[in-house]
């Protein structure tokens, strides 16, 4: 009963919480933005791998920003352009930039499910450990909540940090449960972390653990996951 009540008066911080992560979500390049770009941004976007190269040997700005501050790599991460993403590392662009937004292309690729960016981004050299977004959070953090397992999986294997708390005070456990849909890819997205020895007992802001999160929600599947013993 405990579980649930406290599940219940938590509900309108976890209101509020969600309409900020929704209002200060990452948004790629619009249409507007695309149309202006030049040189960089606009091979990359468009996945020109030998205009690239040819700026890049002319000593272009690998690092130069848009107005909201994303290279050409978060530009070709977002347009799903693996070789230009891939030739931009190879010019020495850095992996690990951050966008205005605090995002990096992992967490772009990541959001996107797009797995064979996550791979290859990972295989360049770019950490699934960055701390990302306006929250705080991880790569991992953002796709256990969207349950895109199969890259839950992949930053798991690549050393993402398990446990990390986000500044909302969630972990990508916690995620997965208060912002999945107790659906199967949540499902699978759970059984993964908790496979790898995520912590089951690290609670939110309000002391809720996730498996008391998943009771008052009725996700039966992920309380036998959360249930089972080591």
């Amino acid at each position: 009963m405990r579980s649930f009540s406290v599940a219940v008066a938590g509900l309108a911080l976890l209101f509020v919480q969600l309409f900020s992560a929704s209002a200060s979500a990452q948004t790629p390049p619009s249409p507007r933005e695309i149309d202006g770009y030049r040189e960089l941004h606009k091979a990359a976007h468009n996945g020109d791998v030998a205009l690239i190269e040819k700026l890049a040997s002319a000593g272009a700005d690998l690092e130069s920003r848009d107005t909201v501050g994303r290279t050409p790599l978060h530009v070709a991460a977002f347009a799903s352009q693996d070789d230009a993403v891939r030739a931009l590392a190879e010019a020495g662009a850095n992996l690990n930039a951050l966008e205005n937004s605090a995002y990096d292309i992992v967490t772009i690729a990541s959001v996107a499910n797009d797995l064979e960016m996550v791979e290859l981004a990972l295989a360049l050299g770019a950490n699934a450990g960055n701390i990302t977004s306006p929250f705080d959070g991880t790569a991992l953090i953002a796709a256990a909540h969207l349950g895109h397992h199969d890259v839950v999986s992949r930053l798991i294997a690549a050393g993402a940090p398990l446990d990390h708390v986000n500044n909302l005070g969630w972990t990508a456990l916690i995620e997965a449960v208060i912002l999945g849909d107790g659906r199967s890819d949540h499902v699978e997205t759970v059984r993964a972390l908790v496979a790898a020895g995520a912590d089951r007992t690290i609670a939110d802001r309000q002391a809720v653990t996730p498996i008391e999160h998943a009771r008052a929600r009725g996700y039966s599947e992920i309380v036998e996951i959360l249930n089972e013993t080591r």
